[in-house]
């Protein structure tokens, strides 16, 4: 590969990395090209951009990112396929669903995820129990909305005391 077309490569990768908010690292060595074609499936449906990368090609594009990412480099050995997105915990649960098809494939070998990296195949569960920003403001919401009705159903049923209390009162006389 020409040095021209390694730094063109590099500067996409880093481009993509500032575009999204995370991304995880797998290797995809074992899976077969339907397999492989599935996945890409599945994740285009997600709204996930799956890439394959050369190791030393997206390290230097790290370092040339806007992110600070630091401790990732031990998942950068062997095959390396990178998912972009930008909810943090959707390529966890991808990835989780689509090993129990295949066995243990795509392997999970690290993630930049809510400005934190995990590494390891242990941290695949705890990723997909990560909550997106979305969930997070709906039970914020929720909560917030909680006491709230609370007050107008109990305003609401005591008015219908006070009435009957007033009826039975104006009745008496």
């Amino acid at each position: 590969m020409k040095k021209t077309d390694k730094s063109a490569l590099i500067k996409e990768l880093s481009e993509k990395i500032n575009e999204y908010n995370h991304f995880y690292v797998t290797d995809t060595l074992g899976l077969d090209a339907a397999q492989t074609s599935d996945l890409r499936r599945e994740c285009f449906s997600k709204d996930v951009k799956m890439v394959m990368v050369k190791n030393t090609l997206f390290k230097l594009a790290l370092e040339q990112s806007d992110k600070k990412v630091e401790g990732i480099d031990e998942a950068f050995k062997g095959t390396s396929a990178v998912l972009f997105c930008n909810t943090g915990n959707v390529p966890a649960k991808l990835i989780k669903n689509f090993q129990k098809g295949t066995g243990e494939l795509p392997l999970f070998k690290g993630a930049y995820v809510e400005e934190s990296v995990y590494v390891g195949s242990d941290q695949l569960e705890v990723l997909t129990k990560i909550k997106s920003k979305e969930e997070l403001l709906g039970e914020v919401i929720g909560l917030l909305q909680s006491p709230a009705k609370n007050v107008i159903s109990a305003l609401q049923s005591g008015g219908t005391k006070i009435h009957g209390i007033l009826q039975t009162l104006s009745e008496k006389e």
